[in-house]
């Protein structure tokens, strides 16, 4: 994982999705509800997981989970994911968050890190290999 506190303005890994943030997204304060944002990045690491996998996958472990900035309706946010390390049946897939918030003027900003685990699956739900 990275480091939290760094003050990189540059995403680790590459772009796997991106999206709007809407309105009937937030929570009781106003800001996106952080179990949206978690779906976002679970998405993204799929994406990443399916071009390696070539096949089925499922999410088995959701890690080390940081909300570091309040995501506010109208923002831009993409994710980006990093191979950390690919097993015989597992992968983990560091993912990023950044957002733009057109509301303001800071530009690009680290909202959100996790690591995602991910196992490739057989035509029966059981795991198999990842080629490789």
């Amino acid at each position: 994982m990275t480091n939290t506190t760094e003050t990189s303005t540059t995403p680790r890994g590459e772009l796997a999705l991106q999206t709007l943030t809407m309105p009937k997204d937030t929570n009781a304060n106003g800001d996106i509800f952080g179990g949206w944002l978690v779906s976002q990045m679970d998405l993204a690491a799929g994406i990443m997981t399916k071009r390696v996998v070539q096949g089925r996958s499922a999410t088995v472990a959701i890690k080390d989970v940081v909300f570091l900035l309040p995501v506010s309706v109208g923002a831009i946010v993409s994710c980006y994911t990093d191979i950390v390390k690919i097993g015989n049946t597992s992968l983990q897939i560091a993912v990023e968050v950044w957002i733009n918030n057109t509301r303001n003027s800071k530009g690009r900003q680290k909202a959100a890190e996790g690591l995602f685990v991910f196992v490739a699956l057989d035509e029966q739900g059981k795991p198999q290999p990842i080629p490789h």
